[in-house]
């Protein structure tokens, strides 16, 4: 139906540009609020009465006499018919709509994909710091970020998936400190371990199980290896700096254990610490300087923020010498710039909410070409976790602390992926481990899943051959509920495009739930395997149709599509 859709536009630009040159831009469908009233809308008369000074319904009306004068409108739609002060409903006959299910059944896994576009974009996500395992805020940082390179991958973009972590900072200071203490045989309560509450070392310091199994393989000169890095301890108490690196390398493996059970994958893990060991961080700051962004004031290095919107100027260089957090931020960002990436996308916890400006600010003083609102950023809340009817506490630095995969563990990858990714990013969501377990209507993955899962059922029992279901003659798919399915799949494509546009990867799951309703409600309807040949063959590509579209969209979520269930 994309090629229908298609023909009728232009035809409708066509005839906008001949009642008003120009006009053709406004040409563009939506669909009607009341899916009775027809199966696409315009609003181009509406538009356009007031530039030709005409009545809007007169308008639609002489706007409908083009349109059934040209073949497209001819051979497609079935009626035109205005509606209140000039909208126009559009209303398909059945083979323009029976046209989706052989564009699917070609297309496959391609169908909604756009044409490489040439373009390389860049997404950063889940980038926690090498301190801890990845816990279940991490998880959901994970799954949009994954969700995200796959939207785009299907709008024709080249993704490149980049992991950034603080390799040498305060916090792995702290981390090294914490091990070491674990080494030499202290844990927390003893008297060397700060555990004042209003002690600001007390806050600092990692006190879960974990510190202790690092310190343990650490005695035992163990080697360990993750996707960056690999490290064998010394194994001697007082060598700081090889619990240091054994620590980081350590929690990257466990990190990567995670990420392993989650089905994600990056193309590259980038140091903070080689922002300055490549002296990048040095030379950005001397862009500034250079630019006259920048001024001192009580000591401090100050960027002129406020010359670019932000509320108040900020500190870029403290009295003693080291810099604030968010000036390698700007550093790392000219150097995704100057790698290529004319598209970049920041996946980040609600709490960097602040630093955006900051970081636009110092890109734009340092006067490399970056445009404005570069990067893109996607924020995201944290997640609670309700098991047993009971909130399960996450904390990691004192010990309780639920990893990804103890999420995964407890129910699924797909479940928490599509658990995850249900709910807008900046939305506070709560995760019902209970209810992602469930085989039932109201766990939305299993109902999904199960609308797949059916479909191959029917097609086994058949047991033909599906590719060959290209070729039947569709025009027994005339039902309401056979009409409504194909309009939902011709829907996808736009979907995804929109999803993208929107960093919103819940739009697919919405979509998802409802095809599956949808397919549901249309299996209820009408009996796929009956004794006509034509009408069974009719039957049988739609739903083979459905269960790819169900299958693609899943795989933008990165959940399975099974056949069993």
């Amino acid at each position: 139906m994309l090629t229908v859709k298609t023909e009728l536009l232009e035809a409708l630009r066509a005839a906008l540009e001949d009642l008003l040159p120009g006009a053709g831009e406004k040409a563009a469908f939506e669909s009607p609020k009341v899916a009775a009233h027809g199966d696409l809308a315009t609003t181009a008369a509406m538009q356009l009465a007031k530039p030709l000074k005409m009545n809007p319904r007169q308008l639609a009306e002489k706007l409908c006499a083009a349109l059934q004068a040209t073949l497209p409108y001819q051979t497609w739609v079935e009626a035109l018919d205005i509606a209140g002060p000039g909208f126009i409903n559009i209303k398909l006959k059945p083979a323009a709509k029976q046209q989706v299910v052989l564009e699917v059944l070609v297309q496959q896994s391609c169908y909604g994909q756009q044409a490489a576009n040439g373009k390389r974009m860049l997404v950063e996500f889940v980038s926690a710091n090498p301190t801890g395992p990845l816990h279940v805020g991490h998880g959901r940082q994970a799954a949009l970020g994954d969700a995200i390179c796959n939207l785009f991958a299907t709008q024709g973009w080249d993704v490149y998936r980049e992991f950034y972590y603080n390799d040498a900072g305060v916090q792995i200071g702290t981390l090294a400190t914490s091990t070491q203490l674990r080494v030499q045989g202290f844990k927390p309560g003893d008297a060397c371990w700060p555990i004042d509450p209003d002690n600001p070392l007390a806050k600092n310091f990692y006190n879960g199980d974990y510190i202790a199994d690092i310190a343990a393989d650490f005695l035992t000169s163990k080697t360990v290896k993750s996707d960056d890095r690999a490290f064998t301890a010394s194994g001697d108490p007082a060598d700081l700096d090889s619990i240091r690196q054994f620590a980081v390398a350590y929690l990257r493996h466990e990190q990567d254990l995670d990420l392993s059970a989650f089905a994600v994958k990056f193309d590259n893990y980038y140091l903070e610490s080689s922002l300055y060991t490549s002296g990048r961080v040095e030379a950005t700051v001397a862009r500034l300087i250079e630019a006259g962004k920048t001024y001192a004031l009580d000591g401090a290095l100050w960027l002129k923020s406020t010359d670019y919107g932000d509320d108040k100027d900020r500190v870029m260089r403290k009295r003693d010498g080291s810099y604030t957090y968010f000036v390698p931020d700007v550093a790392y960002h000219i150097a995704k710039w100057e790698r290529g990436f004319s598209k970049v996308i920041n996946i980040q916890g609600t709490d960097h909410h602040g630093t955006i400006a900051r970081v636009r600010a110092g890109l734009q003083g340092a006067n490399v070409g970056i445009p404005q609102g570069f990067p893109d950023y996607v924020l995201h809340t944290m997640v609670r976790v309700v098991k047993g009817g009971e909130e399960v506490k996450i904390g990691k630095r004192a010990g309780s602390y639920v990893t990804l995969r103890d999420l995964i563990e407890w129910t699924s990858k797909d479940a928490v992926r599509f658990f995850l990714l249900s709910r807008k990013p900046d939305t506070e969501y709560t995760f019902d481990v209970d209810l992602a377990v469930a085989k039932n209507n109201d766990n939305p993955v299993y109902y999904v899943q199960y609308a797949h899962a059916r479909i191959c059922s029917v097609l086994a029992a058949w047991a033909g051959d599906v590719a060959s279901l290209a070729q039947v003659d569709l025009t027994p798919l005339t039902s309401p509920q056979a009409q409504a399915l194909m309009l939902l799949l011709a829907k996808y494509p736009a979907m995804l495009s929109a999803a993208a546009e929107g960093f919103a990867p819940h739009d697919v799951t919405f979509y998802l739930r409802e095809l599956a309703a949808c397919y549901h409600s249309y299996y209820d309807a009408e009996r796929i395997l009956v004794d006509d040949q034509a009408v069974k063959l009719a039957r049988l590509a739609l739903v083979a149709a459905t269960a790819q579209v169900l299958q693609n969209g899943l795989a933008v979520l990165g959940v399975s599509a099974p056949q069993k269930m």
